[in-house]
């Protein structure tokens, strides 16, 4: 004779016991329910991430007719031992400046272990790179946006102005590698 007890614990190891693809599909639908509850309260979910901008005396560091197109220019700023890339893109930029949005200034030291980049810009792609260290590229086109290799945050932008023909730089968005302050 068999023990109604034995059938139910038999009964209950086939019905009781959750699969792999049963967990995991449970587990999931617990971290998604968390993510839209714990959204809707005041200091989780996403939140808008401010760059870190450096404002510095404005500087004059070159005039718009004088630049060609995917023809940098190096100037110094926020100080003299700092040398930056000014370039006219030939297509709009973020944080691009004159009359097509074009003109874009970046440190061109890697942000990853401090490779130069400066003669590094390829035209056609509108990046430079790749890092001679780790081949980390950067997009001109995008605030200087880490694109590829080891680096993890984009290149310092010099914030630029445009009164006439004349160019200023203003500010340093990021901090140039090696650095704790750009000063």
């Amino acid at each position: 004779m068999v023990n109604n007890n034995e059938n139910k614990d038999s009964e209950c190891l086939t019905n009781c016991l959750t699969t792999r693809r049963q967990f995991l599909f449970m587990s999931g639908a617990a971290a998604a329910t968390a993510t839209i509850l714990l959204s809707g309260i005041p200091g989780f979910g996403a939140k808008k991430v401010e760059a870190v901008v450096s404002k510095y005396p404005r500087q004059k560091i070159g005039k718009l007719s004088d630049l060609k197109q995917d023809m940098p220019v190096t100037f110094a700023y926020p100080s003299k031992d700092i040398k930056n890339m000014l370039v006219k893109l030939g297509v709009p930029a973020g944080g691009g400046i004159g009359p097509n949005k074009d003109v874009v200034a970046f440190n061109p030291v890697c942000t990853h272990m401090g490779g130069p980049l400066a003669q590094a810009y390829k035209a056609e792609y509108k990046i430079l790179g790749q890092c001679p260290f780790h081949q980390s590229t950067f997009d001109l086109t995008r605030h200087g946006m880490i694109i590829s290799g080891h680096a993890t945050e984009s290149l310092p932008q010099i914030q630029l102005e445009v009164e006439g023909n004349d160019i200023y730089a203003t500010a340093v968005i990021g901090l140039v590698h090696g650095r704790n302050s750009n000063v």
